[in-house]
């Protein structure tokens, strides 16, 4: 958790942090699908209350499986959660190989650019 303070000072810069699973795991594959796509839920009531352009999920294996969509790619998704739009992005953890520094840097900047528009 952030806390408080750091999460109000994002908000009020039009920031909004949160994660789909509200308990700590040492990797993503402790986590069930039920757990999943119940924050999906969780996450939506989030969205339509604080109504950001954007949501970013990190993590393309937890957004297919919350999201029921196994051929999503990273990036910006077709389809909105309430009010929001969905950017996908790779999760930038030491235990996920597949994305290195420089790519998630490219990634995490087309979200920027993104939000800007």
């Amino acid at each position: 958790m952030l806390g408080p303070w750091v999460e109000r000072q994002l908000l009020e810069q039009g920031y909004g942090i949160t994660n789909l699973v509200a308990r700590a795991t040492a990797g993503a594959a402790e986590l069930d699908n039920t757990e999943l796509i119940r924050g999906k839920g969780i996450l939506e009531r989030k969205a339509k209350r604080y109504a950001p352009r954007w949501v970013a999920v990190v993590g393309i294996g937890a957004y297919r499986v919350a999201f029921a969509r196994p051929r999503a790619h990273i990036g910006a998704q077709p389809e909105t959660l309430g009010p929001s739009r969905i950017w996908v992005l790779p999760n930038p953890s030491g235990l996920n190989a597949n994305h290195q520094l420089p790519e998630l840097g490219a990634h995490f900047r087309a979200l920027k650019r993104a939000s800007e528009r």
